[in-house]
C-alpha cells in the first residue's frame, strides 16, 4: 500500500486551510487593521508547525507515484500558496518600513523640537548635544 496519496491529501487540505488564512491576513493588512490577522492565532501556527513537518517527509518519488489528478491538484495548490505567501511577505515588508519610517519622523520631530537654541555668545560651544530617542540611535 502507497501512503504517499492520503500524506499528498493531507498537505492540500492542510495549505488550502493555510492559504484561507493568508488571505485572511491580507486582507487585514490592506483595511489597516493587524490585528485581526488570523496566522497570530495559535491553531494557525501549529498548522502551519505542521504542515512543515509533512511536507518535508514528502519526497519527489512518492509525489510521483500519487494518481494524476491528485498530483495535478497538488501542484495547483502549492503554487497559489507560494504566490499567497509571496504577497503576504510584501504586504508585511510595506507595513514595517511604514512603521519604521513613521517612528523615525517622529523621533526626528522630537529631536529638532528638543535641540537647544544656538546662540553667538561665549558659552555657545557649552550646550550639549540633546538626547536622542533609543530606535533613531540605533539602541533597539
Amino acid at each position: 500500500m502507497n501512503p504517499a496519496p492520503e500524506r499528498i491529501e493531507r498537505l492540500v487540505t492542510m495549505a488550502e486551510r493555510l492559504i484561507e488564512a493568508i488571505e485572511g491576513d491580507i486582507a487585514a493588512l490592506k483595511a489597516g487593521t493587524p490585528g485581526a490577522m488570523r496566522t497570530l492565532d495559535p491553531e494557525i501556527q501549529k498548522l502551519s508547525a505542521l504542515y512543515g513537518r509533512e511536507a518535508q517527509g514528502l519526497t519527489p518519488d512518492a509525489a510521483k507515484s500519487a494518481p494524476a489528478p491528485l498530483r495535478n491538484r497538488f501542484v495547483e495548490v502549492t503554487q497559489k500558496f507560494r504566490d499567497v505567501l509571496a504577497l503576504h511577505a510584501r504586504m508585511l515588508t510595506r507595513m514595517r518600513n511604514a512603521s519604521e519610517g513613521m517612528i523615525k519622523a517622529i523621533a526626528d520631530e522630537v529631536n529638532r523640537q528638543a535641540a537647544p537654541t544656538r546662540t553667538y555668545n561665549p558659552r555657545a560651544a557649552a550646550y550639549g548635544k540633546p538626547s536622542q530617542a533609543m530606535v533613531f540611535n540605533s539602541v533597539v
